[in-house]
């Protein structure tokens, strides 16, 4: 169920949550995303495998191949994925009609630049595109706790040759 819309039309984080665990460790409280998808997948970040004892790939949402197992526990039962936990890739969220204006390709990769006290160069930031999206940059906690940036803030573009 719904308890607030995202950024990104159609998506919203549920009041449902979920406990993840590994043989070694467990996160509790962990939000449901939606809209459901045609796949299973937990998005952590390095600082969470730490905790849980795992080293998941960094992948683009989606591309599960190889990616760490993990466990995840739920009021209805419990769900063992054997691959299906990653760190999320760095990715621009961008509208379909909105490439072209801004001289872009779908999966391409970029760069972008914070400002502040931590300004920082970030790279492999890759574009995703779809028809109804919001221009929006997606980084990890650690990305952004390192970058002391938040919600809101504006970053640069830095398109690569």
């Amino acid at each position: 169920t719904i308890k607030n819309k995202l950024t990104q039309r159609n998506q919203f984080a549920a009041n449902e949550t979920v406990i993840i665990k590994t043989p070694k460790n467990q996160i509790e409280k962990v939000r449901a995303l939606g809209p459901l998808r045609d796949y299973n997948q937990v998005e952590i970040s390095k600082t969470d495998s730490y905790k849980l004892g795992i080293n998941p790939p960094v992948r683009n949402s989606g591309d599960l191949e190889g990616s760490s197992p993990i466990t995840i526990i739920g009021p209805k039962g419990v769900l063992e994925l054997d691959k299906g936990c990653i760190i999320a890739a760095r990715h621009l969220h961008i509208s379909t009609s909105d490439l072209a204006k801004y001289n872009l390709k779908e999966n391409q990769s970029l760069s972008i630049k914070t400002c502040g006290k931590k300004g920082a160069t970030l790279d492999n930031v890759y574009v995703k595109s779809y028809s109804n999206f919001t221009l929006e940059v997606h980084l990890d906690t650690d990305d952004a706790n390192a970058c002391l940036i938040k919600q809101g803030d504006e970053v640069e573009l830095i398109i690569n040759d």
